[in-house]
């Protein structure tokens, strides 16, 4: 049996790409591919953005080329926190989650594409798997925010501040 093939797609600011990281990293402990093209994939994941008009659009986009190409979309991130938008314009997607939604998001591919063997049996590197080049990272050490700017809606996209502890860091 061969292992399930999971496309992604990841759009937004860096926060949105450590959370396409983490995803990935699960995905591959639990023995997925990683897939470069969406036809042939089992399914595919896209993690959204929607802080911008453009970027809401760019996220659609990218949804409904998922779907034409693939037909089997899960979606995750920023636009995901409004779920009947995405809904009005993609109704076939198979499932829709907000940013972080680490657990959601792996519930719904386990469910559509279960794994082929035992994670904790299966290795991985280590540091995991990184979207960026090598020679940097991103470090996200809190998520969210408390202000709540008029002109902002983080606070809407991604929660109240949390930090994460300087243990952990």
């Amino acid at each position: 049996m061969s292992a399930p093939r999971v496309s992604f797609v990841s759009l937004g600011c860096p926060k949105a790409l450590v959370d396409s990281e983490r995803i990935i990293t699960r995905l591959r402990a639990e023995g997925y591919e990683i897939a470069r093209k969406h036809d042939g994939a089992d399914l595919v994941v896209v993690n959204t953005c929607g802080f911008l008009d453009s970027a809401r659009d760019e996220s659609l986009n990218a949804i409904g080329s998922a779907l034409s190409e693939n037909g089997r979309v899960i979606v995750t991130g920023c636009l995901g926190a409004e779920p009947d938008v995405i809904r009005e314009k993609h109704p076939n997607v198979l499932a829709i989650t907000g940013p972080q939604a680490y657990e959601s998001v792996m519930a719904a591919v386990h469910e559509a594409a279960p794994p082929s063997h035992d994670p904790y049996v299966d290795l991985l590197p280590p540091q995991g798997v990184k979207l960026t080049p090598r020679h940097y990272a991103y470090l996200k050490i809190s998520e969210g925010c408390n202000n709540r700017c008029t002109f902002c809606i983080i606070p809407a996209l991604r929660g109240d501040l949390v930090s994460r502890p300087a243990a952990d860091v």
